[in-house]
């Protein structure tokens, strides 16, 4: 019980620690902590406050809004948040068709009953979670910002997003005939954005980016 608050708050305080190191990214990309003042605070930085809170405040709002709305008049919210399985009366004569997860899981989900070994299965499942924590490994573009980004990125950023929701979808359906097919064709193309990341990110073509924001 103690371990879960103890690693929640072990990440929190690397995310300050990096942020404090490397600091916060832009639209442009540009490194903001080259030029700096007399007293060593960044030209090109915008300060936290009042900028960044009442950004944040804002994004706050909208999400207790959903939160509110989900809680007080869809609990459930058609069986995606809470599944329709957790109010039925156990029968342990009957069988569900097919198990269906809460939405945050059906991509993975997807990809684990895309593969027909078991083992195969987990295994793709771990390593599409794991995969977009070496993304600053496998990016090897030049700039940072996808503004001054080539084509091929951003087709290959279109394909992943939609390969992404489509796993999410067929995450829900039964895994039968075209769906399966489908499961695994839309899978490929989730492994196949992170791992020639750093050939195309290496070769695509990209604008200058502006030395200073001013």
């Amino acid at each position: 019980m103690i371990a879960l608050p103890l690693a929640l708050v072990a990440l929190i305080f690397v995310h300050i620690v990096a942020l404090h190191e490397v600091g916060s990214n832009n639209p442009d990309g540009i490194e903001i902590k080259e030029h700096k003042d007399h007293n060593g605070i960044p030209i090109d930085g915008v300060a936290f406050h009042p900028y960044h809170t009442s950004k944040d405040l804002v994004a706050i709002i909208i999400f207790l809004m959903i939160f509110s709305f989900v809680v007080f008049f869809a609990p459930d919210m058609g069986g995606y948040f809470l599944e329709y399985a957790n109010f039925e009366k156990a029968n342990p004569t009957a069988t569900p068709e097919h198990i269906v997860p809460v939405w945050y899981f059906t991509p993975f989900y997807a990809l684990l009953r895309a593969v027909p070994d078991k083992l195969g299965g987990a295994i793709a499942m771990g390593l599409a979670v794991i995969l977009p924590l070496f993304l600053p490994w496998l990016d090897r573009a030049k700039v940072k910002s996808i503004r001054y980004r080539g084509w091929i990125y951003k087709t290959a950023l279109t394909s992943f997003v939609i390969s992404f929701v489509s796993l999410g979808v067929l995450g829900v359906l039964p895994a039968e005939g075209i769906y399966i097919s489908l499961a695994r064709f839309f899978g490929f193309i989730y492994f196949a954005f992170f791992i020639l990341m750093p050939y195309y990110s290496k070769i695509d073509k990209t604008k200058p980016v502006p030395n200073r924001v001013t």
